[in-house]
């Protein structure tokens, strides 16, 4: 039985407990910033090709207590490396830490480092490289105030990068998120979904993923292929099972629109190179002119620029209100999502939402709010006094 940490998006720990346990997780508990489980290298492999919160999967390879940097060094050169990885592998060094009483985390880096080119220098006679942009192999230690866990990464690449993606670059909306805010909806096919202001098309290309039930792991690589232990037959076949159950790319109720034809463009290019262009349709339209895809109500989703891509606050006061009338006025009966991170939109925006769920995009501090559609205003009419 082996331990593992998947890390994910704070705010959707519950939600990657629940995917790693119908994964055959045992003993997933979430925590601050991902879920801790265990189970075998299979479960290992399954996570990172069907997960779709999961940043990163983490195998523990060691734990010691500690009161200083050279107990966390004498603790990286207590194991045994070189049964893990090859000397030929290269390798980056990632250090996280709570509460811990180190002064300097690049310094614990630079320190377990060491100790793991020592561990192979004894073993192998030589020692890996270090290679911070593309490592082959990357090891994490994670600090506590007296406690330092060791981890090999068996992603390697973060997992939000499924492939699909036609311009590398920082998203606005990593994809592995968009999933996860996709999983609090509630949304599930036949219920329609609709985002006004899809941008490149994350949400669509990932409900579209979940609808035909694609792995979304399913066309890239992963750190645990250099592993030493690694099981090529078993992985082969796993692969190939996700690639048979896959279903076939047809019109399914996902619809996405945006007001640029060029990000519009994107999006559709996004779709096609996922091989899921026919299941979803695009319209070029204005959010504030949007009205319903389909006669049925259904789920809206979206992520409205917060920053500089839709002008200055003063411009975002004004389109909040107009946003609010739109959604009450044209989509009654639906259920709208909006993720965001700025503060004044619930407030200019004019709904009232039935949940605020706290999320972060990266660092940033985020909510998405739910607002069941009703036509009319929510507020009731004063009764006249007698």
């Amino acid at each position: 039985m082996e331990h593992f940490f998947a890390t994910c998006p704070r705010g959707l720990e519950e939600a990657l407990a629940a995917e790693l346990a119908a994964l055959g997780a045992r003993d997933a508990r979430a925590a601050d910033g991902g879920v801790a489980f265990a189970g075998d290298l299979a479960l290992c492999y399954a996570a990172n090709l069907e997960s779709r919160v999961a940043s990163r999967v983490l195998w523990q390879v060691g734990a010691a207590s500690y009161r200083s940097e050279h107990d966390i060094h004498d603790a990286a050169r207590r194991l045994p490396w070189e049964r893990h990885f090859d000397a030929r592998r290269s390798i980056r060094v990632d250090t996280a830490a709570i509460r811990s009483p180190v002064r300097s985390l690049d310094f614990v880096t630079l320190r377990v480092k060491d100790a793991v080119c020592d561990v192979f220098r004894a073993a192998r006679g030589r020692r890996p490289d270090v290679n911070t942009e593309a490592p082959d192999v990357r090891i994490h230690v994670f600090l506590t105030r007296d406690e330092a866990t060791f981890y090999l990464d068996t992603s390697g690449e973060p997992l939000f990068r499924r492939g699909w993606r036609t311009v590398r670059g920082e998203a606005p909306l990593r994809e592995n998120l968009a999933a996860g805010i996709l999983k609090l909806t509630g949304w599930a096919p036949p219920t329609p979904l609709f985002d006004p202001m899809c941008g490149s098309g994350t949400f669509l290309v990932e409900a579209a993923m979940m609808a035909l039930d694609v792995a979304p792991g399913l066309d890239r690589g992963f750190g645990f292929e250099k592993l030493e232990h690694h099981d090529a037959g078993k992985w082969r076949s796993m692969r190939e099972q996700a690639r048979a159950r896959r279903a076939a790319a047809q019109p399914l109720p996902i619809y996405g629109s945006d007001k640029s034809g060029t990000v519009l463009s994107l999006a559709r290019d996004n779709l096609a190179s996922a091989g899921l262009l026919q299941a979803v349709r695009l319209k070029q339209m204005h959010v504030l002119d949007a009205s319903p895809p389909i006669e049925h109500a259904g789920i809206l989703v979206m992520n409205p620029p917060y920053g500089e891509r839709t002008g200055d606050r003063d411009e975002l006061a004004v389109f909040y209100p107009r946003l609010g009338d739109v959604l009450k006025q044209r989509f009654a009966g639906w259920t709208a999502f909006i993720f965001t991170a700025d503060s004044r939109l619930p407030k200019l925006i004019r709904l009232a939402a039935s949940r605020r769920t706290p999320l972060y995009n990266g660092p940033l501090e985020c909510r998405l709010f739910k607002y069941e559609l009703v036509a009319g205003s929510r507020r009731r009419a004063k009764v006249p006094s007698a």
